[in-house]
């Protein structure tokens, strides 16, 4: 048995500020998958990751039946008899491991499913949303929706406040450009709830508010609009100021032995680091205007293009 197979993504722009209502765009992203499958020998990590899914179905069903509903017990006699999620989307790098497993789900269990076909209105957007949001809150606490939105429908999303998101096209690759979008494996594991109760503490202090709003979302709106409309200059611009923001403001986020570096990229303007997903480890997002001048400058690290334009 193999099920249909689930992208990783990649938020762009607006990780932390959807929280609070800043523009965020989202992109699928091929390189990583996941599926539901079965098999005769399983492995440790599949025997583990079937585990984990007992859990979750248990989570699924105290979940509203106005929200969504399962063929639970098709589900579970699916579990016991040893399914598991074989995925090679990495766990904890920001790439959205759990929501392609949350899409797989409601893509093979739930009842009157919204599908990709369908004309995705507004309102259904927000009711896969809102689903979504649910379900993977069993693995973060507290949960957007949008990874395993993003995963289910396979294109890109605009995010422009918490009740307003639309599908969007995004200006196409060109394999010989030269600026760039591009991930660094810091090689530590992020944890995004830690991550998370970090930022909401902070938001308690009126001054971390206040640069929320008046620097991070303001730079994060602007490279939105920069990206869509391909205006190359103005965005790397607002990249770089986003980066500072980052940096500054948004330590804890960034592992230690990362600090140096990303400071360099704002002195150098090889390239712009900032978050990918909640950070504290995991991938960190790059930008820029010259993918061999930033592979140069980064070649003790990994890095993987994602996007070049």
């Amino acid at each position: 048995m193999r099920g249909p197979l689930f992208y990783s993504k990649i938020l762009l722009f607006g990780e932390y500020g959807i929280i609070k209502d800043s523009k965020g765009l989202s992109i699928p992203y091929n390189f990583y998958n996941g599926g539901l499958k079965k098999d005769e020998n399983p492995s440790d990590v599949a025997i583990k990751s079937n585990q984990n899914l007992k859990g979750f179905v248990a989570y699924l069903e105290t979940l509203d039946a106005d929200l969504v509903q399962f063929d639970l017990e098709q589900l579970k006699q699916d579990v016991n008899e040893g399914m598991y999620f074989d995925s090679s989307i990495p766990q904890g790098y920001g790439v959205g491991s759990s929501g392609a497993l949350v899409a797989a789900i409601y893509d093979k269990y739930a009842h009157n499913k919204i599908t990709v076909l369908e004309n995705l209105t507004r309102e259904k957007l927000l009711e896969l949303k809102a689903i979504f949001s649910a379900m993977e809150s069993f693995f973060h606490g507290k949960s957007s929706g949008l990874d395993p939105l993003n995963s289910y429908l396979s294109i890109p999303i605009l995010i422009n406040s918490k009740d307003n998101i639309e599908a969007t096209g995004i200006p196409s690759q060109k394999n010989e450009g030269k600026n760039a979008v591009f991930l660094l494996d810091s090689g530590v594991i992020g944890e995004t709830a830690p991550m998370i109760s970090i930022f909401m503490e902070n938001m308690k202090q009126e001054g971390f508010r206040n640069m929320l709003k008046d620097q991070f979302i303001k730079h994060t709106d602007a490279c939105v609009d920069d990206f869509l409309k391909g205006d190359i200059k103005s965005l790397f611009k607002n990249t770089k100021r986003l980066s500072k923001v980052v940096l500054n403001n948004f330590k804890p986020m960034i592992p230690q032995q990362f600090h140096e570096l990303w400071k360099k990229g704002l002195e150098t303007n090889d390239y712009y680091l900032k978050l990918c997903g909640s950070g504290g480890g995991g991938y960190i997002l790059g930008f820029t205007e010259n993918i061999e001048k930033a592979k140069q400058a980064l070649k003790e690290y990994k890095i993987e293009v994602v996007y070049s334009f």
